[in-house]
């Protein structure tokens, strides 16, 4: 088994490369180093290239004799993908088209899809009564007894057979992949496994490679970009929510499990197993005060903080059900305390204040 990790250099894909090194694998990482870092790919085989070329994509794939691919290579800000949808329609549909169909014309016919819960969209929004049919409260009973505390019948969990109604051009990208890579099964024999994660965090144990985003937009690196004084403060959207603390609740997961469950998921192909979606969380959730007052607990100081006006669109908690990965993959996260994911964040942060760049 010889794996091509498109977008390997990257903050999920670098962490996968690592946990694929480490357990024995043979694997080449791909990537045009447009948003991803040299390194964080830590010595191991990289190849300069853009999904997007074909013909120096098939050369690498029959040099190396690929037989599997794990697919990350995208472009992933939310907002930067209304602004500018040219630029995701061309790398994360056209792009991966042509890498899909290089996979078919060397006969690679397994593939590992990085997908996001933003094909969901924003739960609710269509709804009477807050609700779309279709979300489950199983696994998180104990959200569940806090939002009938504080007024509200159920929260917002998602399930693999949620509607998909994706609200951001990033979101309908990845949307239209995975519609692809049904048609692609079903054609030209394509097997794939679609992993829709939620809120990625943390680090590598080591605190050699970490997350290292510019722009940052995820909500922990900020918090500890504040800590070490980075940002004068962070901003909390809203603190008038129906949860137990007033602000949203949001799944967070390690990027080691992530990393694990990519794993895993080449190892059911691999071993005849149909084409699946996933989805991956921790399955409970944390709020932004439970992450700045953890963040807090871990660095050891006051991270300032003040409360701004409510984000359009936010719902209230949004929580990942994992109970398929959990039951057809075997996937069981290893770093679900919040504790364990801001310690692991906090040593990359100071090692790497300022990411790849400067030690």
């Amino acid at each position: 088994m010889r794996i091509l990790i498109t977008g390997g250099a990257g903050y999920i894909g670098s962490h996968t490369a690592k946990m694929l090194k480490e357990q024995g694998h043979d694997l080449l990482v791909y990537d045009n180093l447009s948003t991803g870092h040299a390194e964080a790919v830590q010595g191991l085989p990289l190849v300069q290239g853009d999904i997007a070329d074909g013909e120096r994509l098939a050369k690498v794939i029959k040099d190396y004799e690929i037989t599997d691919v794990i697919h990350f290579a995208a472009s992933s800000i939310v907002g930067e993908s209304m602004q500018n949808p040219r630029k995701y329609y061309l790398n994360n549909v056209v792009g991966t088209i042509s890498l899909l169909n290089t996979l078919v014309a060397c006969k690679v016919e397994r593939i590992v899809f990085s997908s996001t819960a933003a094909v969901y969209g924003e739960p609710g929004n269509n709804s009477e009564n807050g609700l779309i049919e279709g979300f489950v409260t199983a696994g998180v009973t104990e959200i569940a007894k806090q939002f009938a505390t504080a007024g509200q019948t159920e929260p917002l969990v998602l399930n693999e057979d949620c509607p998909l109604k994706p609200t951001s051009v990033y979101g309908q990208t990845k949307l239209i992949i995975e519609n692809a890579l049904k048609d692609y099964s079903r054609a030209y024999g394509l097997k794939y496994i679609s992993l829709r994660y939620f809120n990625a965090c943390g680090a590598d144990d080591s605190g050699e490679i970490g997350e290292d985003h510019q722009p940052e937009t995820h909500l922990i690196p900020l918090v500890l970009q504040t800590a070490l004084g980075q940002r004068d403060k962070i901003v909390i959207f809203g603190d008038d929510y129906p949860t137990r603390d007033g602000t949203c609740i949001r799944d967070y997961i390690h990027v080691n499990d992530l990393a694990q469950a990519h794993l895993l998921a080449v190892g059911y192909l691999r071993e005849g197993n149909a084409s699946e979606i996933f989805n991956l969380g921790n399955g409970e959730g944390f709020s932004v005060k439970e992450i700045i007052r953890t963040a807090e607990e871990v660095v050891g100081r006051v991270i300032p903080a003040e409360v701004g006006a409510r984000r359009s669109g936010d719902p209230a908690v949004l929580v990942a059900s994992s109970e398929k990965a959990k039951k057809l993959l075997g996937w069981k996260p290893q770093y679900s305390e919040l504790e364990k994911m801001i310690v692991t964040a906090w040593k990359w942060h100071q090692n790497h204040p300022n990411g790849y760049s400067q030690k």
